[in-house]
């Protein structure tokens, strides 16, 4: 009786993270420190094979101007069968084909006039991860779940291509309101590279926030309010700048980010 009722847990959860990337869509908007740059946004819809997944993005601030749309097709278990990506960066146009072939992915990038193909050996769980994507991001939600935090591999549409593991970690949960409603909020961390974004999810795996590692951006889903953490305890006057920043820095490790890292066309040869 025991392991029935842990296997339609299980199921549960697995139809969780199916319904994470089906036939829904979202739009959010993208902020850097606060201040508003841009905006994304998906859209999920089911087909007899699997899933067509839409990604757009704009962004528009000084030193980045980046557009992204992304066409994506996944399987019934959320795994990538073929992805279509037309984008610019500064000014630069970038074209990319993603699909499995055999036990490698197979990656066709052309920018600045040039192609390149790039060969990576095969993950049955990966993402395609581009800057600002959410739909990437939700769709890694799913196969956290289908894949229970396992043997999950990011595709980095960056250079030349690469992929890497990404780890995943879960917190306690917490609270935001959605369209003015409380609403309970998971806490994720998924690292890649040694790079670190902060998710949180509603009660049905759906993308609500990203706290992305180039420093300061965030992506939040319109009509979500995350609950705010109590504010550190300000430092006496006079107390040496440089240690009020070491010291809230101490009392929030969460926000610390890595450098500004931008999507970057393919090397010119």
């Amino acid at each position: 009786m025991k392991l029935l009722r842990v296997t339609l847990i299980y199921a549960g959860l697995v139809l969780v993270g199916s319904i994470a990337a089906l036939a829904q869509s979202a739009s959010f908007s993208v902020s850097q420190n606060g201040k508003s740059v841009g905006t994304a946004s998906y859209a999920f819809t089911s087909t007899p094979a699997g899933y067509n997944s839409e990604s757009l993005v704009r962004i528009s601030m000084q030193g980045l101007d980046y557009s992204l749309s992304k066409t994506e097709q996944l399987d019934k278990a959320n795994r990538l069968t073929h992805v279509l990506v037309s984008g610019t960066v500064n000014g630069t146009a970038v074209n990319i084909v993603a699909k499995p072939d055999a036990t490698q992915l197979l990656l066709n990038i052309s920018a600045n006039g040039r192609a390149s193909t790039t060969r990576l050996d095969a993950h049955p769980a990966s993402v395609f991860l581009a800057d600002f994507d959410p739909g990437a991001l939700q769709t890694l939600l799913a196969l956290n779940v289908t894949q229970q935090g396992r043997g999950l591999w990011a595709v980095i549409p960056k250079k030349a291509g690469s992929a890497a593991p990404v780890e995943v970690a879960t917190y306690a949960p917490e609270q935001g309101t959605l369209d003015g409603k409380p609403i309970q909020v998971q806490h994720l961390t998924a690292t890649v590279s040694g790079e670190r974004t902060e998710l949180f999810a509603g009660p049905k795996n759906e993308l609500l926030q990203a706290e992305l590692p180039e420093e300061g951006f965030a992506l939040v889903r319109t009509g979500f309010v995350l609950t705010p953490p109590k504010k550190p305890i300000a430092p006496p006057e006079g107390f040496p700048q440089q240690q009020q920043q070491t010291g809230q820095q101490q009392q929030q490790p969460a926000q610390q980010q890595p450098a500004q890292q931008y999507p970057q066309p393919a090397p010119q040869e």
